[in-house]
């Protein structure tokens, strides 16, 4: 599949609530969602929708005829994620899991996520509170590279992982773990959107580690699409 813009993307996002603590939807789980529109998703496919956040994944995956398995570690994403089901009128199996025991569960034809991805000045995952939702490690990697790991075993033939991350954390590098596992492995889709909240208070670090020059005010998006053969 071709790179394509999100500028130019068109996508039925739907609309969601987020409950205190879950992360609200911005440009990254918009840029996957228009991916997935571009998706053929046979009725009754099988999706996993890891990490689900405001199941908003969920919903529009569920929308396009998928059977929807929607897992996140938070408590109070997996409410959030029923409310909007609800909200939605969508049958979605929303499930307080870790990802390693949603891969490990079964295989699917579809696997959605938008993992934590923002390189952190400290090692540590957080186990708690609202920033698990996006710090992942110094490398930004800890939670894509289990994604790398685990999606080959958990897809069926010719199923698709789609995964949105930050051109911060090395999409070149990403496309060769998925590649060694067998799967081939692309960026579908790419997006230049601006610095967040949490990107602006590390930018000196970023800066230091050059990972980002001192004039840059937008950061790039990726979504990767992997298949497996």
């Amino acid at each position: 599949m071709a790179s394509e813009s999100a500028e130019t993307a068109e996508s039925a996002y739907p609309f969601v609530i987020t409950l205190p603590g879950v992360y609200a939807p911005q440009h990254d789980p918009r840029l996957l969602t228009a991916a997935l529109d571009r998706e053929h998703i046979a009725a009754g496919a099988d999706v996993l929708d890891l990490g689900t956040g405001s199941g908003a994944l969920a919903v529009r995956a569920a929308q396009l005829g998928g059977r929807v398995t929607a897992v996140d570690i938070a408590r109070c994403a997996v409410a959030t994620t029923w409310l909007n089901a609800l909200l939605h009128r969508q049958r979605i199996t929303v499930r307080h899991s870790d990802l390693a025991s949603a891969m490990q569960d079964r295989r699917y034809d579809l696997i959605l996520c938008n993992p934590p991805y923002v390189p952190t000045p400290h090692a540590r995952v957080p186990t708690h509170g609202s920033s698990r939702a996006w710090d992942a490690g110094f490398d930004g990697r800890a939670v894509v590279d289990r994604v790398c790991d685990g999606a080959p075993a958990a897809l069926r033939t010719a199923g698709v992982l789609l995964m949105v991350h930050s051109g911060l954390c090395d999409p070149a590098a990403t496309l060769r773990r998925l590649s060694r596992g067998g799967l081939k492995a692309t960026v579908s889709a790419r997006a230049r959107v601006p610095l967040g909240p949490v990107l602006l208070s590390r930018q000196s670090w970023l800066q230091e580690r050059h990972l980002m020059k001192a004039n840059d005010s937008c950061e790039e998006l990726v979504v990767i699409r992997a298949e497996r053969s």
